[in-house]
């Protein structure tokens, strides 16, 4: 496949914008393309971060921190095609304190390590002579531990915002504090106390680890609640979007008995009426087994997928009360094969679900990889472009 790109940014934004709205009333013109990735696209490309920065001095640097934000949006924009703005941007550049995945951890105490060639990881710190050892202890404020460094980084970063500071000739529009969210309790729970010994737990002693699931929510309902105020969010909102993706890890019935409880007690602590509610869940592994229940009895109407996933099996299994399904071509696939193969596995992903739902959003999945030829994702949007058509 020859691949010439298309620089009309001005023409890209105007058919993005009618897409998107056609989707959002329920009647899209095509199906939507998104590509999701964060910047360790920059600092684990050596093409891309030229200047050699490693993860321990972007997140402890907030000029080195908005440097590389400033970078991933420019790169986002001018090189990554999908459904989304392209060119320069019209007010400024985004900026987010970034922790990768290590916002809860971090902030329950785990130390932090920094791997040479790959993203930070938390260290569990729940082995078996301490493993009561939160229990004891009151739920952390919100800015202690990691989240302390964090907070102090985001006022830094809007000191660096407050003196002038651009990129590319363009200032910083906003400075966020991300992270108000959860990547689930049964996550964090083997993030704190290591994946093999926690599902050892689940078995041998299932009371301690629903003691420690329920501390987990608890914890984990309080910090969102809480930074939500301080920021000046409303506590409690009306659709909760959370993850677990250790729950691939687990059969229907495990995850029925030990864990579901304390999804829908979360649920309930964060959302206005659960009853109402359309909640959505990211799961990037082998977790289909759980759409449907999670779909019946926690109120799941929007799926974020990785892989495997069989996509027609999927959309004919969850049916008409789907909101949304973003799915799509394996990031190894992205990463590693020709134009021409990654077109061909969009049009079968595609090929699979159109007949019956147009609520699909392709997207690689899950996660965009460093190093991926943006040959291939422009392959993946052209594709949908061209095949994409509901009307």
């Amino acid at each position: 496949m020859n691949i010439e790109f298309d620089r009309d940014y001005e023409k890209h934004n105007e058919e993005v914008k009618k897409v998107w709205e056609s989707y959002e009333k329920g009647k899209p013109i095509r199906m939507p393309c998104t590509i999701y990735g964060n910047n360790r696209i920059i600092l684990l490309d050596d093409k891309l971060n030229t200047k050699g920065y490693t993860f321990e001095q972007y997140f402890n640097d907030p000029n080195i921190m908005a440097e590389v934000y400033c970078q991933m949006d420019y790169h986002m924009r001018h090189s990554i095609y999908a459904d989304h703005e392209m060119g320069m941007p019209k007010d400024g550049w985004l900026v987010y304190v970034d922790r990768q995945n290590l916002h809860e951890s971090g902030w329950l105490g785990a130390q932090i390590q920094y791997a040479k060639n790959n993203v930070p990881f938390a260290e569990p710190f729940l082995d078996d002579n301490n493993k009561n050892m939160l229990f004891s202890k009151p739920i952390p404020h919100i800015f202690d531990n990691f989240e302390g460094r964090a907070y102090t980084m985001y006022n830094k970063l809007l000191d660096i915002q407050k003196s002038g500071y651009t990129y590319k000739g363009m200032p910083i529009k906003r400075v966020s504090f991300s992270g108000i969210g959860t990547d689930g309790p049964m996550t964090l729970a083997c993030m704190i106390r290591g994946t093999e010994n926690f599902c050892t737990d689940l078995i041998d002693e299932p009371e301690y680890a629903h003691e420690l699931l329920d501390y987990l929510v608890e914890a984990i309902a309080y910090r969102i609640k809480a930074l939500r105020e301080y920021f000046g969010y409303n506590e409690v909102i009306k659709d909760i979007a959370f993850a677990d993706d250790s729950i691939a890890l687990l059969s229907c019935d495990m995850y029925q008995e030990m864990i579901f409880p304390h999804h829908k007690k979360l649920a309930e602590l964060l959302v206005e009426n659960f009853e109402t509610s359309n909640n959505t869940i990211h799961l990037c592994g082998d977790a289909q087994r759980h759409f449907k229940f999670l779909m019946d009895n926690l109120r799941v109407f929007s799926f974020d997928t990785g892989y495997p996933i069989n996509f027609k099996k999927m959309v004919m299994d969850l049916g008409e009360r789907i909101i949304r399904i973003n799915g799509g071509v394996r990031v190894d696939d992205l990463m590693q094969k020709t134009p021409s193969d990654v077109s061909k596995e969009t049009k079968r992903i595609m090929d699979e679900v159109m007949p019956y739902t147009d609520r699909f959003v392709m997207r690689e999945a899950n996660n965009l990889s460093p190093c991926t030829p943006v040959e291939n994702i422009y392959a993946m949007y052209q594709t949908v472009r061209e095949y994409g058509k509901y009307v």
